[in-house]
């Protein structure tokens, strides 16, 4: 390199590593600034006396009020969504079958960044002995990452689908997904069925969209809900007590 083009390679070498400080800055604030609850529908819950909600550090459980169950899920959000944005959505099943719920606070608020086994959020609740996993979205695929080790009953998916292969396993598995999705759309949960074990079941809630599997409002890309909130959780909780009811 001969005197003349120094000057142009230190300046070329500048104008990169300050283009991947600003996106690498860019990208750490997105994922910092999640997706928040919306405070109605979170205050709903913290009111309702059936339910007990705890911070605990790495994630937010959801416990009944007159006692456990026995059987637990560890839940994952899906991509910068906020954990309290589920405790709506799943305040009524933990009312009426006892089921104990750990929502994680994924690293980064991005399920792929987080490597921690399910043994770091179950460890929250020694008593109960039989555990699920699921998620929402990329939570889900995550989930779905955690179940293929063993040490879990089985799965729940809130509009996600599989990338390994789970179908030879013996989990237990509920795929619920809505009509108007539009990212986790129809089309995709169907092109993914195969990786879930034959006996899962499959329950597609009509009118409902990708954003309503939580309560944080719009979301980019997804498709236009035609039917309520409180119906989306209405159809999301009969599938689950239904689920948990004959585990």
């Amino acid at each position: 390199m001969d005197r003349r083009s120094a000057p142009v390679f230190v300046r070329v070498l500048a104008w990169v590593v300050s283009a991947l400080v600003l996106v690498v800055l860019g990208f750490l604030a997105w994922a910092n600034t999640p997706m928040m609850g919306e405070r109605p529908a979170a205050l709903q819950v913290w009111r309702d006396s059936r339910v007990v909600v705890t911070d605990v550090g790495d994630a937010v459980e959801l416990a009944p009020a007159d006692g456990r169950s026995g059987t637990g899920l560890v839940f994952i959000p899906g991509a910068v969504v906020d954990p309290y944005a589920y405790l709506y959505k799943l305040a009524e099943t933990v009312a009426d079958t006892g089921l104990t719920v750990l929502i994680t606070k994924p690293t980064l608020n991005l399920a792929f960044f987080d490597t921690r086994p399910l043994a770091d959020f179950t460890s929250h609740v020694p008593e109960v002995d039989r555990w699920y996993v699921g998620g929402h979205s990329l939570g889900g695929v995550r989930a779905c990452q955690l179940a293929a080790d063993g040490h879990v009953e089985g799965l729940v998916l809130f509009g996600s689908y599989c990338a390994n292969d789970l179908s030879r396993s013996d989990l237990r598995v509920l795929s619920i997904s809505g009509s108007r999705d539009g990212l986790s759309t129809p089309a995709k949960i169907d092109a993914a069925r195969g990786m879930l074990p034959p006996s899962a079941t499959m329950v597609q809630i009509e009118g409902m969209n990708h954003a309503q599997f939580g309560d944080y409002g719009p979301q980019a890309g997804d498709g236009v809900a035609t039917i309520s909130d409180a119906q989306a959780r209405q159809g999301v909780t009969v599938a689950l007590v239904k689920f948990f009811g004959q585990g």
